[in-house]
């Protein structure tokens, strides 16, 4: 006859196992294993492209080879325990961390019109101290998507009112962190986030007339913007004929892609990276793996980065509340937004904007900022596995087992 005493024993033991049975189910969650593998998958198709692409420029720069390659290396040592981090965190933190988040983000972007801001290609939004540069808009664009999930979170019972969606969300939130953007003349970022800012706002479920006006708003301030520059107009009325100025880049481009064909020219082959296509290893390095890998490796890029939009969807769907929607759909817009965008520049579809491939392109603090964004939208998946996991427990009829 078993003593109460080893009856309680048993039964203890039994709900540890219990608990590290359903923690080892959480870990195990299909979409936090298919975010995890396609993340693991394009960062190391980003590193050996980095690698090739930048081989001849690190060269040229007396870095030698591997400088280029060593670099972005590096970033991805540091970002991907970033990532783990954030992962590892549950969402309390975040909602209690977004203000101060979103203060430290403007604060920095703030940094790039002091002694420290340095002008690139004509945009100043790089940071530079000693020989480290960073550009403080990567880390703005997850602090801002934080930040707006959790204040339509709190603000939930007054949604459907458009003052109550646009403010502070909108005004004067949003418009601080783009026009500290813009100032610094980077409309390629500037779009990106503000796209990023819709997309947070439609899957936390505002209301389709705060929407409409911010897509009005935003395709006004947009017209305004490129048509007021010169530049920019140069870029958008560009037909292909200018060789020696504006189209040099877009044409040696899409060269790039044409000479690679079906399978490529193989892995270090490419003919453009010898100084025929500027930013090879940074807004251009599709059009490397294009040439390198054939439209079979290109099509594998897209692949990985639907199968990246379709994983996030699936978290938005079953996420507890209107934050893990507004914070994974805004990341969502933003990294793969961004990545077709970037690819439709190189394709010819879009005019020259000057943004990354993330997890691809050549760049620290890009690189860094989406792992770290990609650590929070696990971080909203694991609270989602348990709370699919808690609507389970609950409808299983007592005296029942769960599956």
């Amino acid at each position: 006859m078993t003593s109460p005493r080893t009856a309680t024993s048993a039964s203890g033991a039994g709900g540890k196992a219990r608990i590290r049975l359903a923690g080892m189910r959480l870990a195990a969650d299909p979409t936090v294993a298919l975010i995890y593998s396609i993340t693991f998958l394009l960062v190391g198709i980003g590193l050996i492209m980095v690698l090739s692409s930048s081989s001849i420029s690190s060269y040229l720069d007396d870095q030698g080879f591997f400088g280029g390659f060593w670099r972005q290396f590096t970033y991805a040592v540091i970002g991907l325990p970033l990532m783990f981090i954030a992962a590892a965190m549950p969402i309390a933190f975040w909602k209690r961390w977004a203000w101060w988040l979103f203060a430290l983000g403007l604060a920095l972007q703030s940094l790039v019109f002091t002694p420290l801001g340095v002008e690139v290609w004509g945009n100043r939004n790089w940071v530079q101290i000693g020989g480290i540069g960073a550009q403080p808009s990567e880390v703005l664009k997850l602090a801002l998507i934080v930040w707006i999930g959790t204040v339509l979170a709190r603000k939930e019972p007054l949604l459907g009112q458009m003052r109550h969606e646009l403010i502070p969300v909108i005004l004067p939130g949003a418009i601080i962190a783009l026009g500290l953007v813009l100032l610094g003349h980077d409309l390629g970022t500037t779009m990106v986030m503000g796209v990023a800012v819709f997309g947070a706002m439609y899957f936390a479920g505002t209301s389709w007339k705060s929407l409409g006006v911010i897509a009005g708003g935003a395709v006004a301030a947009t017209l305004f913007f490129v048509l007021s520059s010169p530049n920019r107009l140069a870029r958008i009325r560009s037909d292909g004929g200018d060789y020696s100025g504006l189209d040099w880049q877009p044409l040696h481009g899409l060269w790039a892609l044409a000479g690679g064909g079906m399978f490529g020219v193989g892995l270090g082959g490419s003919k453009a990276k010898w100084s025929w296509l500027p930013a090879a290893e940074d807004d251009y390095i599709f059009a490397i793996i294009g040439e390198e890998l054939g439209m079979i490796g290109a099509l594998l890029i897209l692949v990985l980065f639907i199968a990246l939009a379709i994983a996030m969807l699936r978290v938005i769907a079953r996420a507890r509340d209107r934050f893990g929607r507004a914070v994974v759909g805004g990341i969502m817009v933003w990294i793969v937004g961004q990545a077709f965008v970037n690819i439709g520049v190189v394709i010819g579809i879009f005019p020259v904007l000057g943004v990354p491939l993330p997890l691809l392109s050549s760049g620290g603090t890009a690189l860094i900022a989406c792992l770290l964004a990609i650590g929070v939208v696990i971080s909203v998946a694991r609270d989602t596995a348990q709370y699919q996991a808690e609507l389970a427990a609950q409808s299983t009829p007592r005296g029942g087992s769960a599956v």
